[in-house]
């Protein structure tokens, strides 16, 4: 035999030097929860290692992260039900704890990147992304105008990236016009893009208790069963002014990932969503499989299928190993 490949095989060195795809901390952004409480700390049971926490105990998180080499942060807030209302009026209320949060983390952090989330359903009584009309229909023009108020104040906090997860017709460029009519010109978008209506994100809605509280998300989030569709969609976001295009979930849709890779110019984010990382997770508690090994298998794959950037719950686990 003229060819055998396994010689490229036969040392770890050997091995390594053939490597096609390396996974960095430079590629990871780490999610997390912001409890109102300044002081709480509450572990989201279906996401085993991941806590809910006070800014006081966010802070210190992430610079325990920064100094492994994690610098991108994706903040979501757990809010009360005190607070939720059918428009989501605190999603832009300048006082309200995430938002001075966001404040305190940047002015302590000016160098981390970080990140918010724009979309109703953490703030809405109705737990959709969306404004919910009297007949149980997701109304998108209108919703524009609470997403554009809620990006405009994550704007004003000093955030780095906004990321509409919501889903509406339209809203990347809305956003992108009210952000540069307010001169926020270097606010960067990292728009959604291809969101599918999936089962992955049961432990998430957990952690930040915003399920919807009647019918489901089919009617803005894509089908699974859909592939050319995240071609319209991200057409779209390229053509409203998107700095970044998002696949989510990450590991069910490799394909989808690979197929904006393959047609846009623009970096291409994935998020290795809750039930993903619930799933090994929860696997490596029973013994079932090796938690490292699996992370970075997973992790390899998003980034082997055309992935730029990975937002994952296992980003500061992975620094630590890499240490």
């Amino acid at each position: 035999m003229m060819i055998r490949p396994r010689r490229n095989r036969k040392s770890a060195v050997i091995r390594a030097m053939v490597e096609e795809t390396k996974v960095t901390t430079d590629d990871l952004i780490f999610p997390l929860f912001l409890l109102e409480d300044p002081k709480g700390k509450i572990e989201v049971n279906s996401m085993p290692g991941i806590y809910r926490l006070g800014i006081d105990h966010m802070l210190k998180e992430i610079e325990e992260c920064l100094k492994l080499g994690v610098a991108a942060f994706d903040i979501f807030p757990v809010v009360n039900e005190a607070h939720k209302d059918k428009m989501a009026t605190k999603s832009h209320d300048s006082g309200f704890f995430y938002i001075t949060a966001l404040k305190e983390v940047k002015k302590r952090f000016p160098e981390a990147c970080i990140m918010t989330d724009v979309a109703m359903d953490p703030y809405s009584s109705d737990g959709h992304d969306g404004i919910v009309d009297e007949n149980g229909k997701i109304l998108n023009d209108e919703t524009l105008e609470v997403l554009g108020k809620m990006a405009l104040t994550q704007a004003e906090a000093g955030i780095d990236i906004i990321g509409p997860s919501d889903m509406m017709d339209g809203r990347v460029g809305y956003i992108r016009d009210i952000l540069d009519d307010n001169g926020f010109t270097e606010t960067s978008i990292m728009s959604y893009s291809a969101k599918y209506a999936s089962a992955f994100y049961g432990p998430f809605r957990d952690a930040l208790d915003s399920a919807p509280k009647s019918g489901d998300k089919k009617t803005y989030q894509m089908n699974p069963a859909n592939q050319r569709e995240a071609l319209i969609e991200a057409d779209l976001d390229v053509e409203e002014g998107a700095d970044f295009l998002m696949v989510k979930p990450a590991l069910a849709y490799l394909d989808v990932i690979k197929l904006l890779k393959d047609n846009y110019e623009l970096p291409i984010a994935a998020y290795n969503v809750s039930g993903e990382y619930a799933m090994v997770a929860a696997a490596a508690e029973k013994g079932w499989l090796d938690k490292t090994s699996a992370m970075n298998e997973s992790l390899l794959s998003i980034k082997r299928a055309g992935a730029d950037i990975i937002l994952t719950y296992f980003a500061k686990e992975f620094a630590k190993n890499k240490q």
